[in-house]
């Protein structure tokens, strides 16, 4: 019988066949699928955000769905719509693409707010409601969004009821220029993504949840957890800070970076590891703050430094 870890990472060594160079935001990707979360790749075009989304897909024989966000895309577009058949005088219910197991938003931003709303009962509750009647998601389900964070023309912001459904927010950045070379070898005559293969599947996957909730977290941990997340509501940079569910992303995504590193137990290195990624897209920095180029990463490293770290004072004081 396959072990948890060994399933996650064949996944890993999977997805980098494609996307190369970039293991640490690959790990953080199936951090997020292994927690039952969403995440919101924001960075540039060209650096791979799709393939990462596709790669994921196809390295667990998931279906796949892409949904081209634009500023004349209606919710219907996203849900599906109760299409009347008239041979039958009745409404039958045409699904659409959020509820594929795993769905690329692409360029998310670019949508009305009306439309990027139809991804939040989806997103929270992993079901849609059209006409009165509730539709059940497919099982795993995660949204991928992508949005570019320097091209304001033609954007809707996401709205902060919307980001915080979003368990984790990355960046890809540019390859060096070695790694360049290689996605050019690798990309010459075909492109990587056209032949990759599923190394696992949704059982894999259901395992693979099972095992994060057996992470054993201290309630010392725990207690740091909370206190870095009170930390965001009371900085005085901050206009508002994490809700709960930021806690909560927090306290999984440390138990799936735990076992995806072979470990049965949360440390609070990994609770700091991934704080950036869980916490920042949360924060709305006040007006005066950002006006003094204040950044949310910049407040949760400044959280971080200020907040004990469970165990690390007792051992000074020995």
């Amino acid at each position: 019988m396959t072990s948890p870890i060994d399933i996650a990472e064949k996944i890993l060594d999977n997805m980098n066949k494609v996307i190369i160079g970039k293991n640490q935001q690959i790990q953080l990707a199936i951090i997020a699928l292994m927690s039952g979360g969403h995440l919101l790749v924001e960075d540039v075009p060209g650096v791979g955000k799709t393939m990462l989304a596709r790669s994921l897909a196809s390295s667990l024989g998931c279906e796949f769905s892409r949904i081209q966000f634009t500023p004349d895309l209606l919710p219907t577009d996203v849900t599906g719509v109760s299409v009347f058949l008239q041979e039958t005088g009745e409404f039958r219910f045409r699904p659409g693409p959020i509820l594929s197991q795993i769905v690329l938003a692409d360029e998310v931003n670019r949508a009305t707010p009306k439309t990027q709303s139809a991804l939040l009962e989806a997103m929270e509750e992993g079901q849609v409601t059209v006409d009165g009647v509730s539709h059940q998601l497919a099982d795993p389900h995660m949204v991928i969004a992508t949005q570019n964070p320097i091209e304001y023309e033609g954007t809707f912001p996401l709205p902060e009821a919307q980001l915080d459904r979003f368990l984790m927010r990355i960046q890809l950045g540019y390859p060096d220029s070695t790694d360049e070379v290689l996605i050019m070898d690798g990309q010459q005559r075909l492109h990587p993504i056209e032949e990759l293969g599923a190394v696992a599947d949704t059982n894999d996957l259901s395992e693979l949840k099972s095992a994060v909730n057996e992470v054993y977290v201290d309630s010392l941990v725990k207690q740091y957890i909370v206190s870095i997340v009170n930390g965001t509501r009371v900085h005085e940079a901050v206009y508002l800070g994490s809700s709960p569910r930021g806690s909560l992303g927090l306290l999984k995504c440390a138990q799936s970076f735990a076992l995806l590193n072979g470990r049965d137990f949360v440390e609070p290195d990994d609770v700091k590891k991934l704080a950036h990624s869980v916490l920042a897209h949360r924060l709305i920095i006040n007006p005066a703050s950002e006006l003094g180029n204040m950044t949310p990463n910049e407040v949760i490293s400044q959280i971080l430094e200020a907040t004990a770290v469970p165990g690390v004072q007792s051992r000074q004081g020995a």
